[in-house]
């Protein structure tokens, strides 16, 4: 098997977020001392990177499911959950990120071109990590002081993406099969490309770094192309994208070809027919010079045979007429890589400066602009001509049974409803609360929904179903008909605060006011009594049946003899 890979389809899903806690705070004497749950770590992402350690996709091959870290749970005393580590993926310089479309389960086809990573050290976030769910003590305020629920985190983005790599190589070798392409990168570099006596030899690119003075360069081995290639003959034009990054194209030309019909000026034509039929199904990077506009140079291969050094003299001047640079070389005896390394470093350092020349000439000439600075309040009131909010859509849908149901597609209620824990009645009218705040559910009124009708929030497997209920927005005491209080209190708090709040100058004033008031009347209760002589003097002794009389022991009720006493009767 081939250790060359330029075109995989990769799995990647982004870390999904930590969910929050709904802890509660206790102490000794503070049973219920307040929410106090942290939030849940957000999940880490999937980057691509590139960098020159990596030659080729081979490993995406073998393990094209890459997964990032999750978050972890938030934890009770206000302790937020860790993060999940990002993934980073190392790729070949010179490699292109698409978007993989096709039917689940069959071979993916590139979509939209979703980055380019040209340069060492550029990245890319091919899926980005699920946010983690906020704890009950980021859900507390004035109103609603003691929640008891949190959110769940948000699962990462998970999708399938197509790298293509495309070599990032200055001088590009493009021939018939066995003209000696890859003998010359032999010869030139240290690179070490198969090499056999048969057509097809080299089945992928290869890559070799030649070092001429104090200037270095890369050529690319590209794999043979025949006539035809463009509609599938041979290794067909699979490789040629390859050549897409290259600043100059050089022809090597078999000069000792026994084949018929095959000589140095036809082959020239045949290979130029194929380019262009693939130049214009090409769309070029920012500040690439088109294919049909790049500088060509001829090597004519194999001098070191007598017959092919002769047929070499003879089409020198046919090519050198059409503005072409031609170079006569022998792989064999390395007669003539001299003259052509120096040759293409001088054209190559050319290049380069155009090239740069170029992408700073694009980079200014792009008009960026830039979207107006909208406040919060702003965008959350504005609306379009017809009344929607800009936020989502509700749209009435009919299946083909007749069945109607109303699909409710936006960021934020896709997003809430994956953040709610629907085994929690509190968490549902949170839910419900801020979907009819957002002006979802006067949407569904003017699209003529009805209480009972099936709503759909979102598509997919993260799509919920539910039947609409407007009166569940009322609050969690209104769930299941319990007094529960209003949604985010417990009454058992609200007892221990009423007592434990702070008064204001002004109920102060007012309880001073009626704790006086209920003195005065006391006191006009007891002088009234007095004066009606309901009240006794202490030191006359007139209860004789009162035994702790400071006076001596009561007296018996009479008829009744008292103790020690006897009935003379």
């Amino acid at each position: 098997m081939s250790d060359f890979v330029d075109r995989v389809t990769v799995h990647v899903k982004g870390g999904d977020g930590g969910n929050g806690s709904a802890g509660i705070r206790r102490e000794k004497y503070k049973p219920l001392a307040g929410p106090n749950g942290g939030n849940g770590g957000d999940g880490g992402s999937v980057i691509f990177e590139a960098t020159r350690n990596a030659t080729s996709l081979l490993d995406y091959r073998f393990i094209p499911h890459r997964t990032a870290g999750s978050g972890t749970m938030g934890l009770g005393d206000n302790k937020d959950g860790s993060k999940g580590a990002d993934l980073i993926l190392p790729v070949p310089c010179g490699t292109v990120i698409f978007e993989a479309r096709g039917a689940q389960g069959k071979p993916k086809h590139p979509g939209e071109q979703l980055t380019d990573l040209r340069h060492e050290g550029d990245r890319f976030v091919a899926a980005e990590g699920g946010n983690g769910g906020l704890g009950n003590i980021a859900l507390a305020n004035k109103t609603r002081r003691a929640p008891g629920f949190a959110l769940l985190g948000e699962p990462g983005e998970e999708r399938d993406v197509i790298l293509e790599l495309k070599s990032i190589a200055d001088v590009a070798l493009v021939g018939f099969p066995s003209a000696g392409k890859s003998s010359l990168i032999a010869a030139m570099s240290s690179a070490k490309p198969k090499i056999a006596d048969y057509p097809f030899t080299t089945l992928v690119p290869n890559l070799g770094v030649v070092i001429a003075g104090d200037s270095r360069y890369t050529i690319a081995d590209v794999p043979g192309l025949i006539p035809g290639a463009s509609e599938g003959k041979g290794l067909g034009l699979e490789f040629l994208r390859h050549i897409e990054r290259t600043e100059i194209i050089a022809h090597v030309i078999d000069c000792a070809t026994l084949e018929p019909n095959r000589d140095p000026m036809s082959d020239y034509e045949a290979l130029e027919k194929e380019l262009a039929l693939y130049a214009d199904k090409l769309e070029l990077p920012l500040g690439a010079i088109p294919i049909p506009e790049r500088p060509r140079i001829i090597i004519l291969n194999k001098i070191d045979v007598p017959e092919a050094k002769e047929l070499a003299d003879f089409v020198k001047p046919e090519f050198e007429k059409l503005g072409l640079k031609v170079y006569e070389i022998s792989t064999a005896s390395h007669a003539g890589l001299k003259e052509l390394n120096f040759a293409l470093s001088g054209l190559v350092k050319e290049m380069r400066e155009e090239v740069a020349n170029r992408e700073q000439a694009e980079e200014e000439a792009r008009v960026v602009i830039n979207p107006l600075e909208t406040g919060r309040r702003q965008r959350r009131n504005a609306a379009g001509k017809n009344g929607t909010q800009l936020d989502f859509t509700v749209e009435r849908r009919e299946l083909g049974d007749g069945e109607v149901f109303y699909e409710v597609l936006g960021t934020k209620p896709e997003r809430w409803v994956m953040q709610t824990n629907f085994d929690n009645d509190e968490a549902v009218g949170y839910l419900a609360d801020r979907l009819a705040k957002l002006g979802v559910e006067d949407e569904l009124r003017r699209k003529g929904a009805h209480p009972g009708d099936e709503i759909r929030i979102g598509r997919g497997a993260r799509m919920v179903e539910f039947d609409w209920d407007p009166t569940i927005s009322a609050g969690a005491e209104n769930l299941d008909g319990s007094n529960l209080g209003a949604r985010g209190k417990d009454l058992r708090l609200e007892e221990q605060d009423s007592r434990a709040r702070r008064r204001s100058n002004s109920e102060r004033r007012a309880q001073y006011h009626e704790m006086m008031d209920a003195r005065a009347a006391v006191r006009e209760a007891m002088m009234a009594e007095r004066a009606a002589g309901h009240w006794a003097d202490p030191s006359i002794d007139d209860d004789r049946h009162d035994e702790t009389s400071l006076f001596g022991r009561g007296e018996e009720p009479s008829g009744e003899p008292g103790e020690g006493e006897t009935d003379n009767n």
